[in-house]
């Protein structure tokens, strides 16, 4: 028998190949993680609420079938976390808000249907900063989530909950959200590989699409919700879950893919022709950063066979433009009075909820993003692939949104995303993969972004990449302080 710390090291693939063998319990699964859970949780805060009861009846269920021999899916027994801007039936869902602090959703999102029909245990809800308006992990219901690699960092956000379960061991596969970068962010700031497919791929409901919940149904035109874990395969695999084809709530939601997501991470890079961005042109950039972007693209070029560019799309800063349509969007109205009520309280949210906005606000920025894709569509065509760092900065101090400053520059309150939100802006598929440390053993990411729908060269790039750099051995040297 494997023990808890020998499960909590298994991929959720792994997990999954073993429950369906018979070499290993559903029950012990959720088990050994809800005993790291109990161990680290109080130090990371990264679950805001934990379903321990449900999740082991769940998992004694799932026991039985195996045992009966029934048909399984492709997640049976395995044990996901789900962020908590993501309605779960039954669950509470509070989005990091006192206006939703004994919401409880009569209704799952179309992302957890899936991962629930194809076998997965819920443990519980990942921490987020309030609706998600923010890249960092903090909010005043249940306070702070802290990076497993340096507590006193942030893990990033939105998503920051399930990065820093994910990367301690608390579950190996996890559930975010990303309207401008929020799998991609905390998984580069938590040494994690995450996936933010094609616009459309992965259907969403009700977040995004029912007006009924002012706050989390916002960001239309930008909102993915992805996987975030420590493998390509893992990501891959619940990408075939949750990736499998249209819902009719979402009108965005694209026909079923013409490939196997599993598939896809299949296949060499030589002579692939690739643009590396080291910062846009404009984007000031840490040179930790830089450093260790740089490293990992020569990987690309020395050992996968890529011809390597430097090479830029021709886009200007696009903050301004991008928090623009978050806010058209949004729902002004409702928000403001859940304002008006006391029950939205992060500084930067209330101070746009109080701005008046016009029409020509919403329309210019409307242009601006059409005129951006209409850069990269044409800049994409010369390439089969785009690199660039995925943050401009490591991971960062606690209880702020962002650095005031990169590389002795002031800059503004997000410039430190500028690799990450003008790709929710496009609807182009992107991941991040671990691409290295900074002297202090802080993550960094590499940011790899794909053509129009071409989310199949996304993943074989990553798979690449993860196979001539692997990772995965990587732990935080919190796990040998608490565990040992």
């Amino acid at each position: 028998m494997a023990t808890n710390a020998e499960i909590c090291a298994l991929s959720g693939t792994e997990q999954a190949r073993l429950i369906k063998q018979k070499e290993l319990s559903p029950v012990e699964v959720v088990g050994a993680v809800y005993e790291r859970i109990h161990l680290l949780n109080p130090i990371l805060n990264a679950f805001c609420t934990l379903v321990e009861d449900e999740a082991k009846a769940d998992a004694k269920k799932a026991e039985a079938a195996v045992l009966r021999g029934d048909e399984l899916g492709a997640l049976h027994g395995v044990p996901v976390s789900i962020k908590d801007l993501v309605c779960t039936k039954g669950i509470r869902t509070v989005s990091g808000s006192k206006g939703y602090i004994d919401f409880i959703p009569d209704e799952d999102d179309i992302v957890v249907e899936r991962l629930r029909g194809a076998g997965a245990i819920i443990l519980g809800k990942t921490n987020v900063p309030e609706f998600g308006y923010m890249g960092a992990t903090h909010n005043d219901v249940f306070g702070t989530t802290r990076n497993p690699w340096n507590l006193e960092k942030t893990p990033g956000g939105s998503s920051g909950g399930g990065t820093a379960a994910v990367a301690s061991g608390m579950g190996s596969l996890a559930i975010g959200s990303d309207g401008g970068g929020s799998v991609r962010i905390p998984s580069s700031f938590s040494g994690l590989f995450a996936m933010k497919a094609s616009f459309g791929r992965v259907p969403l409901y009700p977040g995004c699409r029912d007006p009924r919940y002012p706050g989390v149904s916002s960001w239309e035109s930008l909102e993915h919700i992805g996987p975030m874990t420590r493998t390509v395969e893992d990501s891959a695999l619940m990408l075939s879950v949750i990736a499998s084809g249209p819902d009719d709530r979402d009108r965005h939601s694209l026909p079923g893919p013409e490939f196997n997501w599993l598939e896809a991470m299949k296949g060499d890079l030589k002579g692939a022709k690739v643009a590396f961005s080291p910062d846009w042109g404009f984007a000031r950039v840490d040179p930790q950063v830089r450093k260790v972007t740089e490293a990992a693209v020569k990987v690309f070029g020395e050992k996968l066979g890529c011809e390597i560019e430097i090479a830029h799309p021709g886009f200007d800063n696009m903050e301004d433009a991008f928090w623009t349509l978050v806010f058209r969007d949004s729902d002004l109205r409702g928000m403001r009075a859940m304002m008006e009520r006391g029950e939205i309280t992060l500084p930067s949210l209330v101070a746009v909820l109080k701005r008046p906005w016009t029409a020509e606000e919403f329309t210019d920025a409307h242009m601006a993003r059409q005129d951006m894709v209409n850069k990269m569509w044409k800049f994409m065509r010369k390439y089969d692939f785009l690199l660039t760092p995925t943050l401009a900065v490591p991971p960062f101090e606690l209880n702020i949104p962002g650095p005031s400053v990169i590389d002795g520059e002031p800059v503004g309150p997000a410039h430190w995303l500028s690799f990450t939100f003008p790709i929710n802006m496009t609807g182009q598929p992107a991941a991040t993969v671990p691409a290295g440390f900074t002297d202090d053993g802080l993550p960094v990411g590499l940011q790899i972004v794909g053509k129009h729908l071409d989310d199949v060269t996304v993943l074989k790039a990553a798979a690449n990449f993860e196979a001539a750099s692997p990772w995965k051995q990587y732990w935080p040297p919190l796990l040998d302080a608490v565990l040992s």
